[in-house]
């Protein structure tokens, strides 16, 4: 089986490798992706330099990390998939995978593929938002609404049933659909938000006018958890952090995916939640080279983008 990967060999620099994989292990399947995901937020700043967490950066890089795919085949080991199940996997850009068992998120078929690839980040958010653990009676604001701030926003109101959901977004198109999520108001200038307002706070934009917002807006010894990857700005603790006694936690990965998954393909089987209006641009797997150009240059800015295989 010759493998299809795509790699970061230097800055904006991408190049397609191909390798024969080797005989899966006893505790491992082999996947053909049927698609996969780019996460703009996470990936765009690895390929042109700009991500604060990356410095210097060592080359080649794999890329992405979001896929789904049919069972080919089995290890002798195996017990949880037979062949043709689907899964969601870790292991990006590639055309097949191979991974452990465990490793895998099995995919009921009800399931649309667009909603299970994003139950990855799904799971990413609820950790966050499970930190805090507001109550439905909580006032709760989230700003950013990239992938992460709306899925925090989606877990906030379907899984904790927080019904007082505001979210900080200047974009008004991006800003309808955090709405249509669970978000009762979308304030668009960050000085519009009220001062010592909320309970809690997660911030999900990666920029820290977004972090000094939360600060203002939350209420005295209020707490606030970063769901962002911290790839984009430094961010800097305001007076109001320490006048009002605030409480600070980061958040990063899933709390458990298999867990997690149970919940979120249970919902994503009895109603059209809207997730998959995520994916505002679709490109098939060897145009991923041409759409990390266009991302980079500005041509097209979509929330997320949808790959296609095969």
């Amino acid at each position: 089986m010759i493998q299809t990967s795509l790699e970061l060999r230097e800055k904006k620099t991408l190049r397609w490798t191909t390798k024969s994989l080797p005989p899966i292990k006893e505790d491992e399947i082999l996947i053909k992706t049927v698609s996969g995901a780019i996460s703009v937020g996470a990936e765009l700043p690895q390929y042109n330099e700009t991500d604060s967490t990356d410095h210097p950066p060592s080359y080649p890089k794999e890329t992405g990390y979001e896929s789904y795919g049919e069972v080919m085949a089995k290890g002798e080991a195996v017990k949880g998939f037979t062949i043709g199940d689907r899964v969601v996997a870790f292991y990006g850009h590639k055309d097949y995978g191979i991974v452990k068992e465990n490793k895998a998120i099995f995919v009921p078929k009800e399931v649309d593929y667009r909603d299970a690839l994003l139950v990855i980040l799904s799971c990413d958010a609820a950790k966050g938002v499970l930190k805090l653990k507001p109550e439905e009676n909580d006032r709760v604001l989230v700003t950013g609404s990239g992938t992460m701030g709306l899925l925090t926003v989606y877990f906030l109101k379907e899984y904790m049933k927080v019904r007082h959901i505001d979210m900080v977004e200047p974009c008004s198109t991006r800003g309808e659909l955090a709405r249509k999520l669970g978000a009762e108001t979308v304030i668009e200038n960050q000085s519009d938000c009220p001062v010592d307002f909320y309970d809690y706070g997660l911030e999900c934009s990666g920029f820290n006018d977004a972090f000094k917002t939360v600060q203002k807006a939350l209420k005295p010894e209020g707490e606030m958890c970063i769901l962002s990857d911290g790839n984009k700005e430094t961010f800097h603790l305001q007076p109001d952090f320490y006048r009002k006694e605030l409480k600070i936690v980061g958040s990063s990965d899933g709390w458990d995916y298999h867990q997690h998954s149970k919940w979120y393909f249970e919902q994503m089987k009895d109603k059209d939640a809207g997730l998959g209006r995520l994916f505002e641009k679709t490109i098939k797997f060897k145009e991923l080279p041409k759409c990390f150009e266009e991302l980079d240059s500005g041509k097209v800015s979509p929330i997320k983008v949808l790959v296609t295989y095969f």
